[in-house]
């Protein structure tokens, strides 16, 4: 039987809670883990990689791990990403073939960074040979969902009709989206609450600091982060600022509430996807579901269905930061570094709790509505988002300092130069590039893909 038929039955609703509450740890176990997601493409001529042939993304994966030794995964009998057996983490494929690394957990900012370049070393190697190159960006530039070829996963064979059914851009999500993403820990409910909801409110704020899809379909789109406004209209069943958590009693149970009234995508029984695209959990937990008459979940079951969940913040095992653009690998690392410095001090978590404290809903709805068109020039009370990050940037930058840090004669404080960069010029790196694109490069969008290779 499957991992899912194997795990074991929920029986109570302190079940659910559990799957989240158990992720919690003592500081000393707190580590940061990095994911990112890379767009894949061609050179001569320039195109959008398939899965299959000589030298398509199966041969990419094929190779890395003859390279790395990592141990692939399959989708039926299609290789379908690698694990590495001796830590946490491994490669994985987006809809649209996005080349995911999901990092392993590490101590230090030093430590993610080490891994970050071995896996690019990795990739340039092998996408050499197969010319497979990387990029950078929040969203595809040049093609449309329809020219980007699929891959071979089950659950996006169901998700990808489902969208259409949910929203106008969810497939615009799934096959030219990319993001990087930190994920952090917490030491118990308290914990998770405090930094649930400074995370949540910051998200639009780290949204505009790492702006970087301004194109799409060949043209400028209008948005500053047209990955950002993608989420606005993918699925609002699932996605969004999640008001509730910064409601008086918030806690796992209540998040458990949320997820539950979540719809459903898939249930996995013995390897094969059940297509159960809009059906309740709740019903799953009575047996109820039309297509598993008298079947009950599992754990893994609900640890399935929280992946499904797309908030700005997602509560896992850990907690996830999904408001950042794709960009270059000093982007990467600096996203972690900014959270790893707001919540993993005491000080610059305080001090950033009581910032976003008087913030209303509709304050921190406009914010996340307003971000993905104007950035780091969106209006807030009597400044703008540009005057917020100055304060969430030195907030992190003193959380890191007192981390301390160091390797090579550094702080984990210089992976933020990134950040520094853009509130100096008081342009995002979205911006940078339309100015490019209007100016030297003659509105040749073409040159993006070497510029932003990774």
């Amino acid at each position: 039987m499957s991992g899912e038929e194997n795990a074991p039955p929920i029986e109570s609703r302190s079940d659910l809670v559990y799957v989240m509450a158990a992720g919690g740890k003592p500081r000393s176990e707190w580590r940061i883990g990095t994911e990112h997601e890379k767009h894949v493409y061609r050179r001569g001529p320039l195109g959008p990689v398939p899965y299959e042939g000589p030298d398509g993304i199966h041969a990419l994966l094929s190779g890395i791990a003859h390279r790395t030794g990592w141990h692939p995964f399959y989708d039926h009998d299609n290789p379908i990403g690698l694990r590495n057996h001796h830590a946490v983490g491994g490669i994985s494929l987006e809809p649209g073939g996005q080349f995911e690394l999901s990092g392993s957990p590490q101590r230090t900012i030093h430590e993610a960074a080490a891994e970050l370049d071995s896996h690019l070393e990795d990739c340039h190697a092998i996408g050499r040979q197969l010319n497979i190159h990387f990029l950078g960006l929040g969203v595809t530039p040049l093609w449309s969902v329809d020219a980007i070829p699929a891959m071979p996963k089950s659950r996006y064979a169901i998700m990808t009709p489902y969208m259409g059914k949910v929203g106008t851009l969810g497939t615009s999500m799934m096959y030219r989206s990319a993001t990087v993403q930190a994920n952090l820990d917490f030491s118990d409910e308290a914990d998770m609450v405090r930094k649930m909801r400074v995370s949540l409110a910051l998200q639009p704020v780290v949204t505009a600091l790492f702006a970087n899809s301004p194109f799409v379909d060949g043209a400028p789109s209008g948005y500053l982060s047209f990955r950002s406004q993608i989420w606005l209209e993918t699925d609002a069943a699932r996605t969004g600022m999640l008001p509730f958590v910064f409601e008086d009693g918030f806690d796992f149970d209540r998040y458990a509430e949320y997820a539950l009234d979540v719809p459903m995508y898939f249930v996995i029984r013995k390897g094969e996807y059940i297509n159960v695209a809009g059906e309740s959990f709740r019903a799953f937990l009575e047996g109820r579901l039309p297509q598993l008459p008298g079947v009950r979940p599992t754990t893994k079951d609900w640890e399935n269905h929280l992946s499904t969940l797309f908030p700005e913040v997602r509560l896992k095992q850990f907690l996830e930061m999904r408001g950042a653009d794709m960009g270059d690998r000093d982007h990467v690392l600096a996203l972690s570094a900014l959270w790893a410095g707001l919540l993993y001090d005491a000080d610059a978590l305080a001090a950033a709790a009581d910032l976003v404290s008087d913030w209303t809903a509709a304050e921190r709805e406009a914010l996340r509505r307003e971000v993905p068109r104007t950035a780091l020039a969106t209006a807030f009370r009597d400044g703008t988002v540009a005057d917020l990050a100055r304060l969430v940037v030195d907030l992190a930058r003193g959380g890191l300092a007192r981390r301390g840090q160091v390797r090579g004669g550094h702080d984990e404080t210089v992976y933020l130069a990134p950040l520094d960069t853009t509130l100096e010029l008081g342009k995002t790196p979205a911006e940078r590039w339309l100015d490019l694109y209007h100016g030297a490069w003659g509105g040749d969008l073409t040159r993006i893909f070497e510029a932003a290779e990774i």
